[in-house]
């Protein structure tokens, strides 16, 4: 799962045809419980734990992002599925989805705001790259703009620096004034808006933000000091043509230099405040790709199920110690290639599933989400036609929380858009599995805010219903000690099997899912 340091920065910080057939086939034969059981019981802690011994061992050197242990990764999955003869979901042999990222590294330069010098990294961080160009400072509030407020309606930021914080109004009793009440929209929180924050201000023609939020910040610096000792890196991104408006991050110190009530007054406003930026990075292109196969349904082939997990994970230290990530995601990862072996046995009998089944292996995930945010913005299948995402990230193991009561599995999401998935999922695991089914964190004021850190988020912001699996973490998180032989093999079994499950009953009820729930998209 991603370790949220910085907002993506935004964030950071041969395939056998005769198969292909044999799962595509029109004959409609229904399984018994029996049947489904069986196919569940083919999903085992033997070849979980041999998945993901080799998956998660030193050869395959943390699976960073472009780097050779995921090139490695990525050939291994590709080998399993013709192993397992299902085919790629782009057809012949193709089955990876290329995904186009670049790495601005650290600049060199400087930044002057009012005749002062900031050195980077001391209260001033950003990636961005200007030739010594000179802008007018404005100050936009909270940077929001939605349909019952907006901080645009009276300042012009076109050709100009404009200065937001985190945040959202509030009325004379304390309310705020987006909900009505004393709960907070997702404007108050950075990991649900920062990107928001930044295009409104590029659609509106600023040549940069200037974001002050002392959190983000914190975990902004940490992330930039981790890539000037280590040498190399720098914020990941997926590359793209279009504009990119600088975007700097400031903490207090240099918020309140720039607007002195910057804390007290939230109406946008005109600063007699200049920024001179001259500052120089290298990007350079990284080769990464997502990796994604496909069971096509019997009788509804175009709709579509979406399994998902990560293939990534965070690569080797500088002193050569290798993460490698056997909870976050080689648990996920090996779930997912059991779970198509359980459905491939059961096309192979005539009880192949009804809608098409995909399982996808994302990129990028620890980078902010990237390999889930490209699929998601041009899907091999139309997001219109999928049904649903279930996303595994972080099965294996026990939250210290639960005070040694080992038999849940934390879900997120099931109720936020559809009725149905919750219904269903409820009742799949009292029959088939009964798994405590933890709800903790699908709080709207969980303070972590998962919901918003894995890559089933890319497919919920556009309306696809989902569940998020997850056992929370633990402290071998993101170290170089989330290693195999500390896996829960037997949870990582069940866990599998009621996503399996749940699966099934998704892909094979008459009705599809109802999303009753649908929120506003972009």
């Amino acid at each position: 799962m991603k370790k949220i340091l910085y907002a993506g920065l935004i964030l950071a910080v041969g395939c056998n045809s005769a198969h292909q057939n044999n799962s595509s086939s029109t004959e409609s034969t229904i399984a018994s419980n029996e049947d489904r059981v069986e196919y569940a019981n083919t999903i085992t802690e033997g070849e979980l734990k041999e998945h993901l011994y080799t998956y998660a061992s030193d050869e395959f050197e943390g699976r960073e992002t472009g780097d050779p242990g995921q090139k490695k990764a990525v050939e291994y999955l590709k080998a399993e599925y013709q192993a397992l003869g299902i085919p790629a979901a782009k057809g012949g042999d193709d089955y990876f989805q290329k995904v186009p990222l670049e790495v601005s590294g650290v600049p060199t330069g400087s930044i002057t705001i009012n005749n002062e010098e900031f050195k980077l990294g001391e209260g001033v961080i950003t990636f961005s790259s200007v030739d010594n160009k000179t802008f007018d400072i404005v100050y936009a509030g909270y940077g929001i703009e939605d349909e019952k407020y907006s901080d645009y309606n009276d300042i012009d930021i076109k050709g100009k620096y404009v200065l937001v914080k985190i945040g959202e109004p509030k009325d004379e009793s304390g309310n705020y004034l987006l909900t009505g009440n004393t709960e907070p929209s997702v404007w108050s929180n950075w990991r649900e808006t920062l990107t928001k924050r930044i295009e409104i201000a590029t659609e509106k023609g600023a040549e940069g933000i200037i974001y002050y939020d002392d959190a983000f910040y914190n975990r902004a610096e940490g992330r930039y000091q981790h890539y000037l000792e280590s040498g190399n890196g720098g914020q990941m991104s997926l590359k793209s043509d279009d504009k990119k408006v600088a975007n700097i991050y400031v903490n207090k110190e240099v918020a309140t230099k720039i607007y002195a009530d910057v804390d007290t007054e939230n109406k946008a406003k005109e600063l007699n405040e200049k920024i001179t930026l001259n500052l120089k990075n290298t990007s350079k292109e990284v080769d990464s790709e997502n990796v994604v196969a496909l069971i096509k349904g019997k009788s509804k082939p175009d709709e579509y199920l979406v399994i998902s997990a990560h293939l990534d994970h965070v690569g080797v230290d500088p002193d050569g110690n290798v993460f490698n990530g056997a909870d976050d995601d080689g648990s996920g990862t090996v779930a997912i290639l059991e779970i198509a072996e359980a459905f491939k046995k059961a096309a192979e009998e005539g009880n192949g599933p009804e809608r098409s089944i995909v399982f996808l292996h994302v990129t990028g995930e620890e980078k902010g989400l990237l390999g889930s945010e490209y699929y998601s913005e041009n899907p091999i299948f139309p997001l219109a036609n999928t049904v649903a995402d279930l996303n595994i990230d972080m099965i294996g193991r026990i939250d210290p929380k639960r005070d040694g009561d080992r038999n849940y599995i934390y879900l997120i999401g099931s109720d936020k858009l559809s009725t149905d998935l919750h219904e269903l999922s409820e009742e799949v695991n009292e029959k088939y599995t009964n798994i405590e089914l933890d709800y903790t964190y699908n709080d709207e004021n969980d303070p972590n805010r998962f919901y918003y850190r894995s890559d089933h988020y890319n497919f919920a912001k556009h309306n696809v219903p989902i569940i998020f699996y997850f056992n929370g973490t633990h402290a071998d998180y993101h170290k170089i000690t989330d290693t195999p032989d500390k896996i829960n093999y037997d949870l990582l079994t069940n866990r599998a099997k009621l996503v399996f499950q749940t699966a099934w009953e998704i892909a094979n009820r008459p009705e599809r899912l109802v999303v009753d729930k649908a929120q506003p998209t972009k």
